[in-house]
């Protein structure tokens, strides 16, 4: 049988790090991600979702724009808003897309961690510990209600396949990866001061 893990045109485990996260690679893990909301089956995740592939388009928009200078995300955040460079759309963008991935991957972890609880526990911790800080009282019942409605754990986990030792093989090495990337990420913004003025 094939799992979640054998649909994605690439695994966050599979994405290039080494001098830099490749920002190709990293963009098509996460489209791969944004489909895993899909399997949460519920249309309250659309602003998830919505608001992770608008973040997408602006990184990718950035990179076709200026190549040389955004090999990797790291490349792309020091070279956009360089002089000639008014907005920093794709740098704010990045800056949003991760707080969304830290989400997920807290989520996903709590899960991991805890095979007794269920999902809703899992991705409603996780917002508290994650996006709930960076978002306005107009937006935090929206996702509030999208975390309400997350599928019972046992569903989500028959939907990313079979057998479960290899998604759980699977989910444990994609999850690792997009912890670091994630890290990696948040600590570069934070080193470099690239939120300022976001």
């Amino acid at each position: 049988m094939a799992t979640y893990f054998d649909t994605v045109k690439k695994s966050y485990a599979d994405v290039p790090t080494e001098g830099g996260v490749e920002t190709s690679g990293f963009l098509e893990a996460t489209e791969g991600l944004v489909k895993l909301f899909d399997l949460l089956g519920n249309s309250a995740f659309a602003v998830v979702q919505n608001d992770m592939n608008g973040n997408i388009k602006k990184i990718r928009e950035r990179l076709l724009a200026a190549p040389a200078t955004s090999s990797t995300l790291q490349a792309l955040v020091e070279n956009e808003g360089k002089p000639g460079d008014k907005k920093r759309t794709a740098t704010e963008g990045l800056m949003w897309l991760l707080r969304g991935l830290d989400f997920t991957a807290k989520a996903l972890r709590r899960s991991v961690s805890d095979p007794s609880e269920e999902l809703t526990v899992s991705f409603t911790k996780a917002y508290e510990n994650s996006l709930r800080q960076h978002h306005s009282f107009v937006i935090r019942p929206v996702f509030s209600l999208a975390m309400k409605a997350c599928p019972y754990r046992k569903d989500f986990y028959a939907k990313l396949g079979s057998p479960p030792e290899r998604v759980d093989e699977e989910l444990k090495r994609w999850l690792a990866a997009l912890e670091k990337i994630v890290q990696t990420m948040q600590d570069f913004y934070t080193q470099g001061n690239y939120a300022k003025g976001l």
